[in-house]
């Protein structure tokens, strides 16, 4: 009964990649064209917001689907998903701030509650908030709802210190890019909690993304390098598509390693 479950959790904890070099590469490019990719949707496409987020949304619901009905991680599908989760969170913030008029402050003041209270009813619920217990349906509920809630924040808080408090794309990258640096010393050198650690890492590489990917496309005349959304996108989903590409083939290796390691 106990080898059982131990190989239940062990087969689930798949569904959530190995935190390493590889995934902090593509998230952080992925949050990146969940900022440029929304914007070209709506404006150089013409969709306009709420048809947009329309579409996303379905998009995004149709990948979630498909990524609960695996019974473990699948490279291709997880990170599609967090793509479009990247895409919708920052659709959820500009609608909120363009078409219902709520300020940078507010919103993100309350996206920020909100996933402080996910996190509150995901711990008193599961007693745990880390990324390597995901193996209940229930836990993957909580664990993407927070995913969609730190991209909806780091939109609002990226927009927030680069327009609102008119700092520019650029400082605000740093700014954010500085405090990843000091949640990685503090985790490293002086035994941060590797939980912590994560969701701080975590939020905070979406407003640098957000960040990157405007001073990336944004034109000059509003500080940013000229790229525009299309050519940064089209650059940025290259790459996004080379990483899970390598890392399809890297899990797939390990998993014959592990089937020969397994009959031996």
């Amino acid at each position: 009964m106990i080898a059982m479950e131990n190989q239940r959790v062990s087969t689930m904890l798949n569904k959530v990649p190995e935190i390493t070099i590889s995934f902090w590469i593509i998230k952080a490019l992925a949050v990146t064209v969940g900022e440029t990719a929304a914007d070209f949707l709506n404006t150089n496409l013409g969709f306009g917001l709420t048809v947009t987020s329309w579409i996303m949304s379905a998009f995004l619901a149709v990948a979630l689907i498909v990524q609960f009905a695996r019974k473990k991680y699948v490279p291709s599908i997880y990170w599609i998903s967090v793509v479009l989760i990247s895409v919708v969170g920052t659709l959820i913030t500009d609608n909120l701030v363009d078409n219902l008029g709520i300020s940078l402050k507010a919103t993100t003041l309350f996206f920020g509650m909100a996933l402080l209270v996910t996190f509150a009813v995901w711990y008193a619920v599961e007693r745990t908030l880390s990324i390597h217990t995901i193996y209940t349906t229930r836990r993957e509920a909580f664990y993407w709802l927070a995913i969609l809630l730190t991209f909806a924040l780091g939109t609002a808080g990226g927009d927030l210190t680069a327009e609102g408090l008119g700092l520019g794309y650029a400082q605000a990258g740093l700014i954010f890019g500085a405090l990843i640096a000091v949640v990685a010393f503090a985790y490293y050198f002086l035994k941060m909690d590797a939980v912590l650690s994560f969701w701080l890492a975590y939020i905070l590489t979406r407003p640098l993304g957000a960040s990157f990917g405007d001073l990336l496309s944004q034109p000059l005349d509003k500080g940013g390098l000229g790229l525009g959304t299309t050519l940064t996108s089209v650059i940025f989903f290259v790459c996004i598509f080379g990483l899970i590409v390598f890392m399809t083939i890297r899990h797939g290796n390990r998993g014959s390693s592990y089937k020969a390691s397994g009959k031996s």
